[in-house]
């Protein structure tokens, strides 16, 4: 694990203490300001409004794979990526004092901590209901006093609200983790992670640079391999490549990419360059340090 960045300013994260978003901005900053803000467009607004310095979201889980608003809402706000952590993901299923596993009828939480533990959800015939936020989920139940209620959540925002743990590492995966970005205005200065630590700048340097881009083609036979190319020739790998609908034309769409690289390096530059050759749109979102896993 890399130290945590040395960082003055308020950080932005969506939902209440004990969230897996809070986790990730202790990764990072550790016991920095931070903020907890009612979903992920009122992280994108905090930031961009000048509210805090950078705001972390979550961008993509191991079993759930990506999260799409996060892709869409930077899209739309004129904000970088600065650099990204990976948050271990321990889910258990809490309840309020002295209930038991068979006096639950409803469970709630995130949409993507259902799906993360849906092999154990579907054990049982409860509703499941969608929430904003997994620690949401169980500070509702403790302020509504909802008994028959449990949240899946991680042990330490059940702990934080005083609710008992049912059943323990639900998760479908015992690996399970989720990426976070951390994203701010174009021009704030966030140190690289694990700058004040040694040994972290040496993991941080073996795990190299992750760019983002996305970029839009004509819709037109070979276009998309064209530009595609424009990494293959110039030997970039892109460790992730998807689809989402463009915003401006209907049944249209715009493709994001991971490159493993930093646009520093002069052959991820020049595929950028090339890129911009053959794409109608061509925006780099960020350039930085890939996280250990």
């Amino acid at each position: 694990m890399t130290a945590p960045l040395a960082f003055r300013g308020a950080v932005a994260f969506s939902g209440e203490p004990g969230s897996f978003a809070e986790d990730a901005v202790l990764r990072a900053f550790g016991e920095a300001e931070r903020v907890g803000v009612p979903g992920f467009p009122a992280v994108f607004e905090a930031v961009a409004g000048g509210a805090a310095a950078v705001g972390v979201v979550p961008i993509e889980n191991v079993v759930a794979g990506t999260i799409r608003e996060t892709l869409d809402l930077l899209l739309a706000h004129d904000l970088v990526i600065v650099g990204e952590v990976v948050v271990p993901v321990r889910l258990c299923l809490a309840a309020l004092p002295g209930q038991r596993i068979e006096d639950i009828e409803r469970v709630s939480s995130h949409v993507q901590a259902l799906e993360q533990a849906s092999d154990f959800l579907r054990s049982r015939p409860w509703t499941l209901v969608s929430t904003y936020n997994t620690a949401g989920a169980g500070k509702d139940i403790v302020e509504r006093a909802e008994r028959g209620s449990a949240a899946v959540l991680s042990p330490r925002a059940a702990a934080l609200f005083g609710l008992e743990v049912l059943a323990e590492d639900i998760a479908s995966d015992p690996l399970n983790r989720t990426r976070f970005w951390l994203v701010a205005r174009p021009g704030t200065a966030v140190p690289a992670a694990g700058s004040s630590d040694g040994a972290a700048n040496t993991v941080a340097a073996a795990n190299g640079h992750r760019t983002t881009v996305v970029f839009g083609v004509r819709n037109e036979p070979g276009t998309l391999l064209a530009a595609l190319h424009a990494f293959a020739d110039r030997g970039v790998n892109l460790s992730k490549l998807e689809s989402r609908p463009s915003r401006e034309r209907a049944w249209e769409y715009v493709f994001w990419a991971d490159l493993d690289g930093s646009v520093d390096d002069p052959s991820c530059a020049a595929a950028i360059a090339d890129l911009g050759a053959q794409a109608t749109l061509v925006r780099v979102l960020g350039s930085y340090r890939r996280a250990a896993d």
